[in-house]
């Protein structure tokens, strides 16, 4: 806001009139409506910095509210194993509580080869193709078995990187699933060929195509030839440094063998990360209840609602001693908000458990000052009790009568109560199959490059080059390559590859309509698929929810109201029931939202108050100009005043010296 500073002058020097004294005293009358002004929009300032604290103190609350809003919290377990040196364990939302024996017997490495020595990392090595392959190698019946699961991989050595350290650099380039280093063991420098993946189903296979002619000797790029089930110098000319292992052990008695050290499937829901063998005795691994998390949480929600309730109580509080209020004292919106959140967290949650309806029954409690109060025996013995009852007192829960319906959430507008589902069609997923059996020789810039779109995204797939033993492995080298492009995987689309009688079917991961396989180009289209295979897109499920048609997409329906529920599979017709609550961890989250959002009910009252300020300010730039008019009228007058009485008193002396002059007139 602008204020005026007047044009300053001297006093009057033909009278001595106080030109500067009487203006000043003039215009700090003429001037108290723009101080009130000033005031006013003091005042507003004030209001906004409230309303900027008070969000602030809400938004906190918000985030105090954590995971409390989701009911897998409530389920949540943790997984600690006595001897911590043998296994890191971690425990997901599926794991089942319980305790466990652990022996560990091996651990899982992978397979490392090694080939003979150059002088010079400089050293010329050859030209031509490396090919690896990994799978597994039976040395009883000298054997390999390739990988399903895993594609040959080719690597070109040409001229420019022909030399052992442009061998090292073309193969860590080629992102082949092994990693190439050199080593220097005192002899010499040998190339180290280390396979990514333990285990022995990943087990190193490498072939060369020499440019010299011979791919199996030990002269050229066949140095860095190694087929386990060949001699050693005519195919097998690396030296393994390092055998491929599994990693073997027994949870309760049970003997488990796994290609990984990091295990997901030996107990349910618990992520074993093994590290060392054990002795006889092996060691213990606990899943238990993580009470300690939860009741930090339930904490966080009480000292949330606290800070909220101090930073507005001292904005809205009034000291009889100063006679002075809060900025926001008897303000409405203020007022509102600190009622209806404490109406809310006094109030039943509606769908919840029986025994689980409020706060208190958990061990939270108003007390008189207005704060929450936060007794963690009593909420540790509810947790205990019935964790699943707690979790519908502060989070949205929904519970599904059929096990292929599930819950996944919900809006504002969701009210608690059960809702009938209805299904009259089931997702599906794009598919493309062929129309003829698919031939099993693929030739290299003959037939081995297909085009695909898949669910809208195009992706050029080249297949290894070779007869294939059977239709089974050409579909799982084509669903490998499929899933490994990088232009797919980065849009997270995944393909599952089928074969029956010889005939491919690719089926998109996705549903919906949005999910669609087609082959658009590539010679090897034909070969695959035949000159006129048939695509289906998906379709989304349909349905209603409490008798109302509810929106599809994909698995998923949506209500009126806002509820989501996945379709999982099952059959058409009637599912059960839906049934959902609103706890108040939910519930404090979608009323602060209210108040908070870009829309909210603050965003509102602020942008009132800086509307009025501009107006203020509008005001005061009109006053300060008036202001300016009037102070110059006033030194005018004043200065002409000044100056008649200075002329006044030029003649008033001037006659006065003429009467002093007027000859006597006295009698002799």
């Amino acid at each position: 806001m602008t204020t005026t500073t007047g044009t300053l002058s001297s006093a009057g020097l033909g009278s001595g009139l106080d030109i500067n004294g009487l203006v000043t005293k003039l215009m700090a009358v003429e001037s108290q409506p723009l101080t009130q002004l000033q005031q006013k929009e003091a005042s507003y300032q004030a209001k906004l910095t409230a309303y900027g604290s008070l969000s602030g103190a809400l938004s906190a609350y918000q985030n105090s509210l954590g995971n409390l809003k989701n009911a897998a919290t409530f389920s949540a377990l943790k997984a600690n194993i006595i001897d911590s040196t043998v296994a890191t364990v971690s425990a997901s939302t599926t794991a089942v509580a319980g305790s466990h024996l652990l022996k560990v017997t091996q651990l899982a490495q992978a397979q490392s080869v090694n080939s003979g020595t150059f002088t010079n990392t400089t050293d010329v090595v050859g030209t031509g193709t490396i090919s690896i392959q990994f799978g597994t190698y039976d040395s009883g019946g000298n054997t390999f078995t390739a990988n399903p699961d895993k594609s040959t991989q080719t690597i070109t050595i040409a001229s420019g990187n022909q030399t052992l350290a442009g061998v090292r650099d073309a193969i860590n380039a080629a992102n082949a699933g092994v990693t190439a280093t050199i080593a220097n063991d005192g002899t010499g420098n040998r190339l180290l060929i280390t396979s990514k993946d333990s285990g022995l189903a990943n087990s190193l296979k490498i072939t060369v195509a020499d440019d010299d002619g011979n791919n199996t000797n030990t002269s050229g790029l066949s140095k860095l030839a190694f087929d386990p089930t060949a001699l050693v110098g005519a195919g097998k000319n690396l030296t393994q440094s390092q055998a491929p292992l599994n990693a073997t052990f027994s949870v309760d008695g049970l003997s488990i063998t796994s290609a990984s050290n990091t295990v997901t499937t030996a107990i349910q829901g618990v992520t074993l990360n093994l590290l060392k063998t054990t002795d006889a005795a092996g060691t213990n691994i606990n899943v238990t209840q993580d009470t300690s998390s939860l009741l930090s949480a339930l904490n966080s929600f009480v000292q949330g609602y606290n800070n909220f309730r101090s930073t507005i109580s001292t904005l809205t509080a009034y000291d009889p001693q100063t006679k002075q209020g809060g900025i926001l004292l008897g303000d409405s919106t203020a007022l509102n908000i600190d009622t209806r959140l404490r109406s809310l967290l006094s109030s039943a949650v509606q769908g919840a458990d029986s025994s689980y309806t409020t706060l208190s029954t958990v061990g939270i409690s108003f007390q008189k000052n207005g704060t929450l109060s936060f007794d963690t025996t009593k909420a540790s013995a509810a947790i205990a009790a019935n964790s699943s009852a707690v979790s519908k007192l502060f989070a949205a829960v929904g519970t599904s009568s059929d096990s292929l319906v599930s819950y996944i959430g919900s809006s504002k507008n969701t009210v608690a109560g059960s809702y009938a589902v209805n299904v009259s069609q089931l997702a599906t997923q794009g598919k493309l199959v062929g129309a003829q059996a698919a031939g099993l020789t693929v030739t290299d810039s003959v037939d081995n490059t297909v085009q695909f779109t898949i669910d809208g995204i195009s992706a050029n797939v080249i297949l290894t080059s070779k007869t294939y033993a059977s239709a089974s492995e050409l579909a799982s080298e084509l669903q490998t390559k499929i899933n490994s492009n990088t232009t797919l995987a980065n849009s997270g689309i995944q393909v599952a590859v089928t074969e029956s009688a010889g005939v491919f079917t690719v089926t998109a991961q996705d549903y919906g309509t949005n999910s669609k396989v087609l082959v658009t180009a590539g010679a090897g289209a034909t070969n695959l698929f035949g000159n006129a295979p048939t695509s289906t897109d998906g379709v989304n499920v349909a349905g209603t929810i409490n008798g109302v048609a509810a929106t599809g997409s994909a698995q998923t329906l949506t209500s009126t109201e806002g509820l989501r529920i996945n379709i999982l599979g099952g059959a058409t017709g009637n599912r059960g029931t839906v049934t959902y609550s609103s706890g108040y961890a939910n519930q404090v989250d979608q009323l602060i939202t209210q108040y908070v959002s870009s829309d909210g009910i603050i965003a509102a009252r602020t942008s009132g108050i800086n509307t009025s300020i501009k107006g203020l300010e509008s005001q005061a730039e009109q006053l300060s100009k008036r202001l300016d008019t009037i102070e110059a009228r006033y030194r005018a007058q004043f200065t002409a005043l000044d100056q008649a009485i200075a002329s006044m008193n030029s003649t008033s002396t001037f006659l006065t010296q003429q009467i002093n002059n007027f000859p006597s007139n006295k009698k002799s």
